[in-house]
C-alpha cells in the first residue's frame, strides 16, 4: 500500500512538473520571440536571456536551502504560487502600457514586464530542485534509473510542446493572450498540487546552518570530495557555450524562418532531449561518467562549430537537433558523479550551489556578446572585408557575423574540455567514483532524509538547457573517508 501511495505521488509530481515547466518555458519563448520580432534587436533578446540565467545564479542557492529546510510539498505549491502572482502582474502590466513602451529599452516598462515573466519562470527552478530531491523519496533504488529516464523524457516532451506552441501563441495570438493561456496554466498547476500528498515528514533542523542562506556548508561539502569543485567547473564548459547560443540561437533561427516555422524547428530539435533521454535510461553513462561528460561537452562544441557554417536550414535544424540529443547525457554525467561520492543531507544546497555557479558562466557570455555581435561583428561580416577574409569558410547571407561568433565559441570550447583530461582534478574525481560504496537509502524516521541514489536523475529546463543541477552533499564528507 504505502509502495502505490509512494508511485502514485511520483506520478502526480512528475506530472504537475510537467505542465508548471512547460508554462514557464512557454512564456519565457513567447517573450523572446515577441521582441525580437517587434524590434529585430540582438542585444533585447540577449539581454533577456542573459537576466534569465542571472537570476538562476543569485537564487539557486536560496532555493537549495528552502528545498532542504521543508517539505518538498509546500515548496512545490510555494513555487505555483510565485511563478503565477508575477505572470499576473506581467498582465497587469501589458493591460496598462500599449506595447510601444513595453518594447522600449529606454523606458522602465520593458524592464518591469520582462522582469516579472522571468522571476515567475526562475522560480521554476525550485520545483526543479525538489523534483529531484523527491525522486529519492519516493522512488525505490532499483527502480531510480527508470523513474530518472522518465524525468528526462517527460522534460523532453515539455521543450517540444513548448518550442511548438510558443511560436504559434505569438505568431497567430499575440503577447495578450499567451500572458492568459499562461496564467491559466499555472493556476490549474497550484489546483492540483492541493490534491497531491507526498509522502513525508518535516526535515530535522540543521544546527550547523541556522541562516537561510547556507552557502558555507555547500562550499563545505563540495570541497569534502576531491575533485568535485572541478566536476562543477566542467560543467560550466557546456555553459559557456549555451551563454553564447542564448544570445544568438533565436535571432538566427528567427533570420532563417519566420516564427511560427522557428517554433516547429524546436520542436523537432527538442526531439533530440526525447532520445538522449531515453538512450541515457537504456544504456547508461559507461564505467566512467566524467570521461563521459567531457567527451559529450568535446561533441556538442563540435557540432557548436560546424551546423552554421552555411545559412543552410537543413544545416541548422539538423546540427541543432543533434546538440539537444547531447543535452541529456551531459547533465545526467555530472548528476550520476555527485549522487554517488556525496551523501543526501544537503541535497537541495548542492544542488542549487551548483546551480548558482553553472548558471553564472551563460549570463557573462551572453551579455558580452549580444551587443559586441550587434554593433561590431555582424556589421563586420557584412563589409566587404568581411566577406574576404571568412566568405570562403561562412559563405554568404545575412547572418554570418553569429556564425562567426558561434564559430570560435565552439574552437575554444573544444580546447578547454580537451584540457580537462590532462587535470589533477579529472583523475582525482574518476578514481573517487570508482572506489566510492554506492549511495544506499538511510530509512530513518524522516522520511526526507535517505541517502542519495546511484542513478541520474535528469531534469533539463528548455531555457536554460545548457546545465546547473547538481547532486547531493555532506559538510561533514560522511562515507567518503576511503576515498580522499
Amino acid at each position: 500500500m504505502a509502495r502505490t501511495a509512494e508511485r502514485r505521488a511520483f506520478l502526480n509530481v512528475l506530472i504537475n512538473t510537467l505542465i508548471a515547466n512547460v508554462t514557464t518555458s512557454f512564456l519565457w519563448f513567447a517573450l523572446t520571440f515577441w521582441v525580437y520580432i517587434e524590434t529585430r534587436s540582438v542585444l533585447a533578446t540577449g539581454i533577456i536571456g542573459g537576466a534569465y540565467m542571472l537570476f538562476v545564479a543569485f537564487f539557486s542557492m536560496i532555493f537549495g536551502t528552502i528545498v532542504d529546510r521543508h517539505r518538498k510539498h509546500a515548496v512545490m505549491v510555494l513555487s505555483s504560487v510565485v511563478s503565477t502572482c508575477a505572470f499576473l502582474l506581467a498582465g497587469v502590466l501589458y493591460l496598462l502600457q500599449p506595447e510601444s513602451a513595453l518594447l522600449d529599452l529606454g523606458r522602465p516598462w520593458f524592464w518591469l514586464f520582462s522582469a516579472a515573466i522571468l522571476l515567475g519562470g526562475v522560480v521554476e527552478q525550485m520545483r526543479n530542485i525538489a523534483l529531484s530531491t523527491t525522486v529519492t523519496l519516493l522512488v525505490p533504488e532499483e527502480r531510480r534509473a527508470n523513474a530518472n529516464g522518465l524525468v528526462g523524457t517527460v522534460q523532453g516532451i515539455g521543450f517540444l510542446i513548448t518550442s511548438v506552441f510558443s511560436g504559434l501563441a505569438i505568431g497567430f495570438l499575440g503577447m495578450g493572450w499567451t500572458l492568459v493561456i499562461a496564467i491559466g496554466a499555472m493556476a490549474v498547476t497550484f489546483l492540483h498540487l492541493l490534491f497531491v500528498r507526498i509522502p513525508e515528514s518535516a526535515p530535522q533542523p540543521d544546527p550547523d546552518a541556522p541562516g537561510a542562506f547556507d552557502f558555507r556548508g555547500s562550499v563545505a561539502a563540495i570541497r569534502a570530495a576531491p575533485g568535485l569543485f572541478a566536476l562543477i567547473v566542467f560543467s560550466t564548459f557546456n555553459n559557456l557555450i549555451g551563454g553564447v547560443y542564448m544570445a544568438l540561437l533565436d535571432p538566427y533561427g528567427l533570420t532563417l524562418f519566420n516564427a511560427q516555422t522557428w517554433g516547429f524547428v524546436l520542436a523537432f530539435a527538442s526531439t533530440g532531449f526525447l532520445v538522449g533521454g531515453v538512450l541515457v535510461a537504456r544504456f547508461g553513462l559507461g564505467r566512467k561518467p566524467v570521461r563521459t561528460l567531457l567527451l559529450v561537452v568535446i561533441a556538442m562544441a563540435i557540432v557548436g562549430t560546424v551546423f552554421m557554417l552555411r545559412e543552410w536550414w537543413p544545416l541548422f535544424a539538423i546540427g541543432l537537433w543533434v546538440y539537444m540529443l547531447l543535452v541529456p547525457p551531459a547533465e545526467a554525467a555530472e548528476q550520476t558523479v555527485i549522487q554517488k561520492v556525496v551523501p543526501f543531507a544537503r541535497q537541495g544546497r548542492v544542488f542549487g550551489t551548483a546551480a548558482a555557479m553553472e548558471a553564472a558562466a551563460a549570463p557573462v557570455t551572453a551579455f558580452l556578446i549580444a551587443p559586441l555581435a550587434e554593433f561590431a561583428i555582424i556589421p563586420y561580416m557584412h563589409s566587404d572585408r568581411g566577406q574576404q577574409q571568412w566568405g570562403w569558410l561562412l559563405g554568404e547571407g545575412e547572418a554570418r557575423g553569429i556564425a562567426l561568433v558561434c564559430l570560435f565559441a565552439g574552437i575554444i570550447l573544444v580546447i578547454a574540455a580537451g584540457l580537462a583530461f590532462l587535470t589533477r582534478s579529472y583523475r582525482r574525481l574518476t578514481l573517487l567514483y570508482e572506489e566510492a560504496p554506492p549511495s544506499a537509502p538511510e530509512h530513518q524516521e524522516n522520511v526526507g532524509e535517505v541517502a542519495s541514489p546511484s542513478g541520474a536523475t535528469l531534469v533539463i529546463d528548455p531555457v536554460t538547457a545548457r546545465g546547473g543541477r547538481a547532486g547531493t552533499e555532506d559538510t561533514k564528507g560522511e562515507g567518503r573517508d576511503d576515498d580522499s
